[in-house]
C-alpha cells in the first residue's frame, strides 16, 4: 500500500486528534497538555521515547529492522496569544490560537510515526520524530538542540525535513534550495538627551525627534544600502518616551524587526544601523545606544537535499501539486538551527478550505485563518515518504 492510501486510512484519527489540540492551545517551551495528547496519539508504535527537561518536547526514535542512518522528521506543537475569531466549532476558548498551524504540523507528525511504524521492517535505519514546543520566539529547536536531539539514535541524521501548512490552494507543496525562509533579527535603539519643559524645547536636547528620524532613516537605508536582490525588511513596531504631555522626556526609544536573507546582510546590518543612529542622534545634541540581536537564522534548504525532496513529492503527488518557488519567503522559522547542523528541507504546503477566496484569504498569525486539516494524510504522507527516500528498499 502507498503512503497516500495509507494516509486516507488514517485521516479521520489525524483530524479528530488536530481539532482537540485546537481547541485547547498552549504557547511556549511549557505545553503539558499538548505533549499528553502526543504520547498518547503514538502510544502503542513501539517508539523509544525521551522527554524533554528544559521544555515539555517528545523525541521519538523509530528503530527499522535493519541498520542505516538517521532520519529526522520535525512537527512544531506552540500556539500563540491570539484570541481565536474563526467561528469554528471546535475553536479554542482560552485566549489561545493555532493561528500559525502548528496543530495539523503536530498531528501530521503523528500520522507518518503511524505510517513508518506500519512498515519498520522496510526500513535500513532509524526515524529521528521532533515534536517541538516554543517556535514562536522561544527558542524550541535550540533548547531541543541543546538537549542532544542530534544524538538520540547514536549517531547524527542525514536529513532533515518540516512541513508547514499555510493558506493557499489546497494540497500544493512548495520549496525551493537555499535560502527559504528569511532570519529574523531584533533592533533595539535607546536614544538619551536632556529632559525638560515642553513650553521649552530649546533648553533641552530633545531624544524625540532624534528618535523619529532614526525609524524613517531606516527604511530609506533598507532600499539605498542593500542589494535588491539581497533583500532586507525592516518593520519599526515599538515607540516609547514620555508619559506626560507637557514633558520632554530624558530618552525615547524603539524596537524593530529586521528580516533578512544572508549572513552578509545581517552582519552589514547590524553595523550600518548602528553607525546611522548614533550619527543621527549626535546630530540633535543627543547618544544613541544600539543592540541588535540574532533571534533566528536564515533557514537555508540544502540543494542536494532539496532536489531529492521536489522528486520525491513530484513522484508521488503529481507535477501539479508540486511547485518549486522563485523566491523566498520572508517570515522566520527556527528549524532553521536544524538545518544549519543537518542537510534538509522545509516545505511549505498550502490548505486553504475549499470555497474560500485565496485573494482575501486571511494569513498565518491572523485570529480568522482557516486550514483544511483534510490535508493530513498527504501531509503524513509526504513526511513518511520523504523518510522512506532514505531507508526503504531502492527500485533498481
Amino acid at each position: 500500500m502507498s503512503f497516500i492510501a495509507a494516509g486516507a486510512e488514517i485521516l479521520e484519527d489525524l483530524v479528530a486528534l488536530r481539532r482537540d489540540l485546537h481547541a485547547e492551545p498552549e504557547i511556549g517551551l511549557d505545553l503539558p497538555l499538548t505533549q499528553a495528547k502526543v504520547l498518547a496519539a503514538i502510544d502503542g508504535l513501539g517508539l523509544e521515547i525521551t522527554l524533554g527537561k528544559e521544555t515539555t518536547s517528545v523525541v521519538a526514535v523509530l528503530r527499522g529492522a535493519k541498520a542505516g542512518p538517521t532520519v529526522l522528521l520535525r512537527g512544531d506543537m506552540d500556539a500563540l496569544p491570539v484570541k481565536e475569531l474563526t467561528g469554528l466549532d471546535y475553536a479554542s476558548t482560552n485566549g489561545n490560537m493555532h493561528a500559525c498551524g502548528h496543530d495539523l504540523h503536530t498531528a501530521g507528525l503523528v500520522g507518518a510515526a503511524r505510517l513508518l511504524a506500519a512498515r519498520r521492517g522496510e526500513l535500513a535505519g532509524n526515524v529521528l520524530f521532533m515534536f517541538q514546543p516554543g517556535e514562536e520566539g522561544h527558542n524550541g529547536a535550540g533548547v531541543m538542540l541543546g538537549e542532544g536531539l542530534l544524538d538520540a539514535t547514536g549517531e547524527e541524521p542525514v536529513a532533515a525535513y518540516a512541513i508547514h501548512v499555510g493558506p493557499g490552494p489546497m494540497g500544493v507543496f512548495m520549496t525551493k534550495p537555499g535560502p527559504v525562509l528569511a532570519g529574523s533579527n531584533e533592533l533595539h535603539v535607546t536614544v538619551r538627551g536632556v529632559g525638560g519643559h515642553g513650553s521649552q524645547p530649546h533648553l533641552t536636547k530633545d531624544p524625540v525627534p532624534a528618535l523619529l528620524e532614526i525609524g524613517t532613516a531606516l527604511q530609506t537605508m533598507a532600499t539605498r544600502k542593500f542589494n535588491a536582490f539581497d533583500p532586507i525588511i525592516v518593520t519599526v513596531t515599538q515607540l516609547s518616551g514620555g508619559e506626560a504631555l507637557n514633558v520632554i522626556p530624558e530618552s525615547a526609544s524603539l524596537g524593530a524587526t529586521v528580516r533578512t536573507l544572508s549572513v552578509a546582510s545581517t552582519e552589514k546590518f547590524a553595523a550600518e544601523s548602528k553607525q546611522l543612529a548614533e550619527g543621527i542622534a549626535a546630530a540633535h545634541g543627543c547618544t544613541a545606544t544600539v543592540e541588535f540581536v540574532v533571534t533566528y537564522p536564515v533557514t537555508h534548504n540544502d540543494p542536494a537535499a532539496t532536489a531529492n525532496t521536489l522528486e520525491v513529492l513530484r513522484g508521488q503527488f503529481g507535477e501539479e501539486r508540486v511547485v518549486q518557488m522563485e523566491t523566498a519567503m520572508m517570515g522566520s522559522e527556527d528549524f532553521s538551527l536544524v538545518l544549519a547542523e543537518v542537510p534538509g528541507t522545509f516545505i511549505s504546503l498550502s490548505c486553504s478550505p475549499d470555497g474560500l477566496d485565496l485573494s482575501t484569504a486571511e494569513f498565518n498569525h491572523s485570529p480568522r485563518v482557516l486550514f483544511d486539516d483534510s490535508v493530513l494524510g498527504d501531509q503524513a504522507a509526504a513526511l513518511a515518504q520523504l523518510a522512506f527516500s532514505h531507508l526503504g528498499p531502492q527500485e533498481a
